[in-house]
């Protein structure tokens, strides 16, 4: 019999997991309370959507001006590989609130169920369904701020790394069915997404062994998959619909330059570009940083400049 502390798979400062099942998460598991921030003035709270499944949401308003006022709602999807981090860890309360003061949004952060516990699709089906849950207070609903506060023409979604990734599967659902209520998919924000495939492309080919991790990683959380150009991971594979069924008007699309991801990032933009797709794409990229940089140094140069072109994006 295997010993209890025997490890199956080890992602260094990421997971560990061992092969009796036990899974220890090495990072991205603090977390902390809603507040009324004392710095950008934004508000937010927490609501179970889905108390059954453990789903739900962490909202943020910004200070208002006047109480009719109507901005845009912006969805969010947090990264971590969709095993680590949550809408309430430091990183993302703190991301938010910058974001939402910035660009003057209401700001929707999803909680979705995550890998080992749940494997995709689990967390692609939560995250539609917050989306529906958002998008149905066009008609009302339960949650003021959002009912009160939020213009239902101007629908975001964004995320970062499989955030990201979680951003254009709800871009291809809404291509193909209805989200409701008659709300569009108004831009995507696709941060540093989280794409992958069999064959290394770019400055993939100059490090094996990055590319060993995250293929150890895709495989893992999505044990269903039918490999790295899976749809699901490789939007631009043979597999794949055809990205003119994207369900949304705007794209952005930002990479890092170290960032392993960086290559998939670009193809994914230009593959879009060219598909007969009837909006506008544009990319950013960060020259000298790394993955997520902004979420590491959020008050960096670039970091602060970065949040600058994804508000003027959010309010075009």
């Amino acid at each position: 019999m295997a010993s209890t502390d025997e490890i199956a798979l080890d992602i260094p400062n990421f997971m560990r997991v061992y092969k009796d099942g036990r899974i220890e998460r090495l990072t991205g598991t603090d977390v902390v309370p809603p507040s009324l921030d004392p710095t950008t003035g934004v508000s937010s709270k927490d609501i179970d959507i889905i108390p059954e499944l453990g789903v739900s949401v962490r909202l943020y308003l910004p200070k208002l001006t006047a109480t009719s006022t109507k901005l845009p709602v912006l969805v969010y999807y947090h990264g971590g590989g969709f095993v680590i981090e949550s809408p309430f860890s430091p990183t993302y309360h703190n991301y938010l609130n910058s974001l939402v003061a910035e660009a003057n949004v209401i700001a929707v952060s999803v909680h979705y169920r995550r890998a080992p516990e749940h494997f995709l699709p689990a967390a692609y089906d939560d995250s539609w369904a917050a989306l529906q849950w958002t998008v149905s207070h066009a008609d009302g609903g339960p949650e003021a701020w959002l009912r009160d506060h939020g213009d239902f023409t101007r629908v975001f979604v964004a995320g970062d790394s499989a955030g990201g990734n979680i951003v254009h599967d709800m871009v291809m659902r809404a291509g193909s069915c209805e989200l409701g209520h008659g709300v569009k998919i108004y831009g995507a924000i696709l941060i540093h997404p989280f794409f992958w495939g069999e064959e290394a492309i770019g400055n993939e080919m100059k490090n094996p062994a990055a590319k060993g991790i995250i293929d150890a990683i895709w495989k893992y959380v999505c044990p269903s998959t039918v490999g790295l150009d899976d749809p699901l991971i490789n939007p631009i594979s043979g597999m794949a619909p055809s990205l003119s069924r994207l369900g949304c008007g705007r794209v952005i699309v930002c990479v890092a330059e170290k960032d392993s991801l960086k290559d998939r990032g670009w193809v994914y933009y230009h593959t879009l570009a060219s598909s007969g797709w009837e909006g506008t794409v544009e990319i950013l990229e960060t020259e000298g940083e790394d993955h997520v940089f902004h979420m590491f140094n959020p008050g960096s140069e670039k970091a602060v400049e970065m949040l600058k072109r994804l508000a003027a994006f959010l309010n075009r």
